[in-house]
């Protein structure tokens, strides 16, 4: 190639500027300072001799020379782009985890960082999904289950098991006290699933809970947990799920009684795949992860 080519930092800023009629607008999307983009516009000028924007009232407006340069370059420049980002995504490989909608928002995405940094040549897709069945799409690398941990033809590993707690808003608390399992008589309930796991609290207390069988049934413990926070009724949930709400104060522990949560939540994949290295890799870091101490407790 025996021509020199201009910068292509000038020619970045010049597509941008071009693109938005505005050097702010150009500096704002290419992350520098106005002056960096006048700067290097006035180098792209300089290279070509000649002028591609002219002021008027205060207004930016392309030169006719300019109107054409932009309409040749900017589709090579989104070409080159293109073709570097398809270059740079074959070094990468892609793992797709299947997880509950509450375990992704209350566990998993504060803490997904942590695995970005590790392994970032891993691209991560995140499928919110209901998957207790024991049967993995194709199109599924890893999920998170929640259940018993007895499914066939699946690699399973228990990631974490954790109790049931009761939790209230402070609010509500602040109204309607409760110093006593009696006191639960007197509160609005919120269910996750069914009313056994009530139902198992309040024989483990040793009280007669006439409301047990009332109030909301909830398919997922995010959608109770909200509910809990309006301040709506008190809640029975695996604190593992409620441990965020707890740190931050928005839901306060009722009572010290707890119960075992029968089920836990566990890390899945075919067995034919357990080698790939991608989901060892997602496997053996989500194990080490849930045994760090809480990231969002405070201290």
């Amino acid at each position: 190639m025996g021509k020199r080519l201009p910068p292509l930092n000038s020619l970045k800023a010049f597509e941008s500027s071009a693109k938005h009629l505005s050097f702010t607008k150009a500096a704002e999307e290419l992350f520098v300072t106005q002056a960096a983009v006048s700067h290097q516009i006035k180098l792209l000028e300089d290279f070509l001799g000649l002028e591609l924007f002219v002021r008027k009232n205060r207004l930016l407006e392309l030169t006719e020379k300019g109107k054409w340069y932009y309409g040749e370059i900017s589709p090579i420049l989104q070409k080159l782009a293109s073709v570097t980002e398809k270059i740079c995504s074959q070094n990468k490989s892609t793992l797709t985890i299947s997880v509950p909608q509450t375990f992704a928002i209350q566990w998993l995405v504060p803490r997904l960082i942590h695995f970005n940094q590790r392994y970032p040549d891993i691209d991560v897709r995140i499928r919110a999904a209901e998957q207790d069945e024991g049967i993995l799409n194709k199109d599924i690398d890893v999920a998170i289950y929640y259940g018993y941990g007895n499914w066939e033809n699946l690699q399973v590993a228990l990631l974490a098991k954790a109790d049931l707690v009761m939790l209230a808003s402070p609010k509500l608390l602040q109204d309607k006290p409760i110093h006593s399992a009696v006191d639960l008589q007197q509160h609005k309930l919120i269910h996750i699933h069914h009313h056994e796991n009530w139902q198992m609290m309040a024989h483990a207390l040793g009280v007669e809970l006439p409301n047990v069988q009332d109030g909301v049934v909830f398919s997922h413990t995010l959608m109770a947990l909200q509910t809990a926070l309006y301040g709506q009724g008190l809640i029975l949930a695996n604190q593992m799920l409620a441990q965020q709400e707890i740190n931050q104060g928005n839901l306060q522990i009722v009572l010290p009684m707890k119960l075992p949560d029968p089920k836990s939540f566990y890390v899945v994949n075919n067995q034919v795949r357990n080698n790939e290295k991608t989901i060892q890799a997602f496997r053996d870091w989500i194990i080490q992860e849930i045994n760090q101490p809480d990231i969002n407790k405070e201290k």
